[in-house]
């Protein structure tokens, strides 16, 4: 029997999703465990394949991270992905290759940063689930200073964005690709507008609910995804609406939440994908 270690991070029911890609998997003869990244003691070459998932905590130590997928030769999605979509810094180069991107740049540590006019957005360039990231108005560029001052002290570096209104009403649009193709889209409400503190996995989580992807969304997911990431086993591209069209948010390519509980085919679609590569 072929042994999957399903990579997530350490927590109470880190993952709400692996209990059904485990029992998706189990249906096709495939045993997987749900295993921290930095679990010690770990043998992760007594596994066929190493899936990573939940691994929601690399961000402050992503070079440790990256460490540990380098020494993973069955790795999916695989290291030089991982390496790629972990640093926001790959908006400038799918920019450069011609997708509608959200206008964004980027302040390094030790740099002074200019904000935008309007509401603008500051995050760290290394991040997930909204963590460190902030809303701020045009009155507030004293606290915004602070915000980048913050995060350049624990030395990482800064992305600052125009705050999309749209947003407020129509939320983020997250278009889920398995093994390179469509499956399923999801609404994401608005996440800036509450306190960090509240901004928990339950109220993430609640903010989601399944959505449709019209052509022009899907023509920019897949502009974003064209050639080099059109075959990974997963892919999560998060859009935005603007005047001009769809805006590229987040390309999602390790880590995403795939919100396999929303579309029933989507456990098997993932399990089938990780079986064909253990074939």
């Amino acid at each position: 029997m072929s042994r999957v270690a399903i990579a997530s991070c350490r927590g109470d029911n880190p993952d709400v999703d692996a209990p059904f890609l485990i029992a998706a998997l189990a249906g096709l003869g495939i045993a997987a465990e749900l295993i921290a990244w930095d679990e010690p003691g770990v043998d992760w070459e007594s596994y066929d394949l190493t899936v990573l998932r939940s691994t929601w905590d690399y961000a402050p130590r992503r070079e440790e991270f990256l460490a540990w997928a380098q020494q993973r030769p069955r790795l999916v999605n695989p290291v030089d992905v991982v390496t790629y979509s972990t640093d926001k810094h790959y908006l400038l180069d799918l920019d450069a290759r011609g997708v509608p991107v959200v206008p964004s740049q980027f302040c390094e540590v030790g740099e002074t940063p200019v904000f935008p006019g309007g509401d603008f957005v500051v995050k760290p360039a290394v991040g997930a689930g909204s963590i460190d990231a902030a809303r701020y108005r045009p009155s507030e560029h004293e606290a915004a200073r602070g915000h980048v001052a913050d995060l350049h002290g624990r030395g990482r570096s800064v992305l600052i964005q125009p705050y999309q209104h749209t947003v407020d009403f129509f939320g983020e649009l997250a278009l889920i690709f398995i093994d390179g193709q469509f499956s399923h889209a999801m609404s994401k409400a608005a996440m800036l507008n509450t306190p960090p503190e509240l901004r928990d996995a339950a109220f993430r989580r609640n903010q989601m609910s399944r959505d449709v992807a019209d052509e022009d969304a899907l023509a920019v997911a897949n502009a974003a995804l064209a050639e080099r990431f059109s075959s990974l086993l997963y892919a999560r591209v998060d859009l935005v609406a603007a005047p001009s069209g769809w805006q590229l948010m987040e390309l999602e390519l390790v880590e995403p939440n795939l919100f396999l509980t929303f579309e029933e085919q989507a456990a098997p679609r993932l399990a089938s994908a990780i079986a064909r590569r253990l074939a």
